[in-house]
């Protein structure tokens, strides 16, 4: 399933790309490789704890939540296009982030904050804007694709994920355990960067064919 790179590949990608870039006061392709680096790691969370009945069952209640009936989706102009971006957005950002990464948001922020070469409260804002997009898109395929057991979610995320999965998961355990090293910070950094040029398949290498040329 490619809906999220179809997504992202659109007017509604280009509108996240562009109105994240603005209001956090980056360039286009800082924001696309930002996201680009932020999308597989927070699916990646996600498919982790997705992997126990408990954690899969606690998505699925989230997802069912209307915040996340995939709204957002639709909304994005406003949210994006003003001033500033919508409170109630990043402070849902930052509750999917507490709860996917377990306290180690900053580890990841890191991450991507030296695959991007933003700073580390961009990258922040930038987790926190993609999480509720995420779980949007989520929440909507749910609903389209009546959903509604613990194996129907793990199959979902995968579907997202792709070739990905097993490679993604693997980048979110090294952050989640590295306990500030930034050897380990480094490396999944460059796992990432590389990824957005170098591979050809699953999701980073199809979202470096978007992003690569802006």
């Amino acid at each position: 399933m490619s809906g999220i790179l179809d997504l992202l590949n659109g007017p509604m990608g280009q509108m996240l790309i562009d109105g994240a870039g603005k209001q956090l006061g980056m360039k286009q392709d800082q924001a696309g490789s930002a996201i680009q680096a932020a999308l597989p790691l927070i699916l990646g969370a996600m498919k982790n704890n997705a992997s126990t009945p408990e954690g899969a069952s606690g998505l699925l209640k989230a997802l069912s939540d209307d915040k996340h009936s995939g709204g957002i989706l639709d909304n994005l102009g406003n949210i994006l296009g003003g001033g500033n971006i919508d409170d109630d957005v990043l402070q849902d950002g930052a509750g999917i982030l507490g709860h996917v990464f377990g306290g180690k948001e900053e580890n990841v922020a890191n991450a991507v904050s030296k695959s991007s070469g933003i700073d580390m409260g961009q990258a922040m804002n930038i987790l926190k804007v993609a999480a509720p997009f995420i779980m949007g898109y989520l929440g909507k395929e749910k609903r389209e694709k009546n959903i509604s057991d613990e194996n129907g979610i793990g199959d979902l995320l995968g579907g997202v994920l792709g070739g990905e999965s097993k490679q993604s998961q693997s980048l979110v355990n090294q952050l989640l355990d590295a306990d500030g090293d930034g050897s380990i910070i480094d490396d999944v950094a460059g796992m990432l960067l590389s990824g957005s040029s170098g591979k050809k398949g699953g999701l980073g290498g199809l979202l470096g064919g978007l992003f690569g040329g802006k």
